[in-house]
């Protein structure tokens, strides 16, 4: 476990200090969903804090999605051992998401409706950034769906200004692989919250997913080189908005 922990740990600082994710003076709003990813986020995060030379403060927020079986409760016991109280919002977002009226796309509703939440909170508690656990996987996989569904090429990005300058969401596992992420997330047997959505694993981000792995299977550099090309962009060889080269 201890090279794992090192390898995510140097990942993390590497993309703090890339992207400019943190800096002295930042009170940041961790977005846990009780989720493997947001949960090491937080660990790492923590952790963190008592390794660099900058100060910055946490506070940690969760939305309950209003899906029946859902059990908070190891979640706040975790973030009270670590010294935060947790902010937990009772909402009616998945079934409202999940309604006859919003079949089409539950998903976007549902993030939409969850990122007022956090930078509401965020104003609320005085914080300037948002961080939320997005990992390498969810990077390359958001690329793939902006290009199969919406016909543009983009992605999230690890460092979002939003509202001005007022605001910045931040994703530290930005260059986590998420096997990684699991794996360590497995190994410190994190609490997690089980995920009662029903379209849990049908999504097109699903299929995404698993065209991914089975690629991956095949060539090990694929996602690798998917993510280098989103830094790696030759203009000069797309096409402009008339449908010639550039």
């Amino acid at each position: 476990m201890a090279s794992l922990e090192r390898e995510i740990r140097r990942l993390v600082g590497k993309a703090i200090h890339h992207y400019r994710l943190i800096e002295d003076g930042d009170r940041i709003l961790v977005a846990l969903s009780g989720g493997k990813d947001s949960v090491v986020m937080l660990n790492i995060l923590h952790e963190r804090r008592a390794r660099v030379p900058i100060h910055y403060d946490l506070q940690v927020i969760t939305i309950d999605l209003g899906y029946e079986g859902s059990d908070f409760e190891p979640l706040q016991a975790y973030t009270r051992d670590l010294g935060y109280e947790l902010v937990l919002k009772k909402t009616r977002i998945g079934p409202l998401a999940q309604s006859d009226d919003n079949r089409e796309n539950p998903c976007f509703l549902c993030a939409r409706l969850r990122r007022k939440i956090f930078f509401e909170t965020a104003r609320e508690l005085g914080c300037n950034k948002v961080a939320l656990g997005h990992n390498k996987d969810d990077i390359i996989e958001t690329f793939l769906l902006n290009t199969f569904y919406r016909g543009e090429i983009s992605t999230m990005i690890p460092h979002q200004v939003l509202f001005g300058g007022k605001l910045a969401i931040v994703r530290p596992l930005a260059l986590v692989e998420e096997a990684k992420v699991r794996a360590y997330a497995g190994l410190r047997a994190f609490p997690m919250v089980k995920d009662n959505c029903p379209t849990r694993g049908t999504t097109r981000r699903a299929q995404i997913k698993g065209l991914l792995g089975e690629l991956d299977k095949e060539d090990r550099r694929i996602k690798k080189n998917i993510f280098a090309a989103l830094s790696n962009v030759k203009g000069e060889y797309l096409l402009d908005g008339n449908g010639s080269h550039r």
